[in-house]
């Protein structure tokens, strides 16, 4: 009888997270950056020339572009669009939408990949609330990403704090990944599911996990463009994400600013 072979998870020295921690940051200045761009009457196209000149100009490579053919710096998605929304020059932000932008940068050879999503002028509650929602799920499953814990607790531990907060999609088939000489790495990580299951997380080891969350149905649809994906019933969703490492000391978040101090103190660490 044969057993079925876990995915291999790479593991990094402390010098290479060093590496992934300087095109983290990169991809966080640059998020910091498009937030800021964000407005009614800027197009995605903008958005996305932002964040290739700013990658380019401080010596990173977007990961993105190119990649399986995708054309862009980044994802753009709006409103109903889940991710890899492709920018475009035709695409105008209106007060009220809001937006998920996902980049993704290489620095001397190792990825950073983060999303936000960004409410343009004036939300409603509900999609505020949504906003709020989807990026403290992200936080609480980063929490769970300590040495010893297995990789479906921090899918646990997302699904039940969006549980706790009202009826939402939790999107399937999309996660979070391993990350690190590559940008898309074993393993899946999916948003849902039950504790205990899944490779036991060591310190070396990183990853991005994204929490995808709809106002509606969690089914999906690709576009004919072959990547974007959107909510089948046409309402909005929101999507945050981050790359962390497993240390000695607990989760560090490559593509925070801050590493995560914040939000850990917030929440409890």
């Amino acid at each position: 009888m044969f057993r079925r072979r876990r995915p291999a998870i790479q593991m990094k020295t402390a010098e290479q997270i060093e590496l992934m921690r300087k095109a983290g940051l990169l991809v966080g200045e640059t998020l910091q950056l498009l937030r800021e761009a964000v407005k009614p009457g800027i197009t995605t196209m903008d958005l996305d020339d932002i964040a290739e000149a700013n990658i380019r100009d401080h010596g990173g490579v977007p990961s993105f572009k190119g990649y399986h053919g995708f054309p862009a710096t980044i994802c753009a998605s709006i409103n109903e669009e889940i991710v890899h929304g492709i920018p475009n020059a035709e695409k105008v932000l209106r007060d009220g939408d809001v937006i998920s932008i996902d980049c993704g940068a290489i620095v001397e050879g190792w990825h950073g990949d983060s999303a936000i999503t960004v409410p343009v002028g004036e939300v409603t509650e509900e999609l505020q609330t949504l906003l709020d929602v989807t990026e403290t799920s992200l936080w609480h499953g980063l929490r769970a990403g300590v040495a010893g814990a297995h990789l479906t607790d921090m899918s646990h531990a997302i699904e039940s704090y969006i549980r706790s907060q009202g009826r939402y999609g939790i999107v399937e088939g999309y996660g979070g990944h391993g990350i690190g000489t590559e940008m898309h790495m074993d393993p899946l990580i999916p948003n849902h599911g039950e504790p205990g299951h899944g490779p036991v997380l060591e310190v070396g080891m990183c990853f991005a996990v994204e929490p995808m969350v709809n106002l509606g149905t969690k089914d999906t649809e690709e576009l004919e463009d072959g990547w974007t994906v959107i909510t089948t019933d046409a309402r909005s969703s929101a999507h945050f994400e981050h790359t962390f490492a497993v240390t000695e000391d607990g989760p560090r978040v490559l593509t925070a600013l801050d590493e995560g101090r914040e939000w850990f103190a917030k929440l409890g660490k």
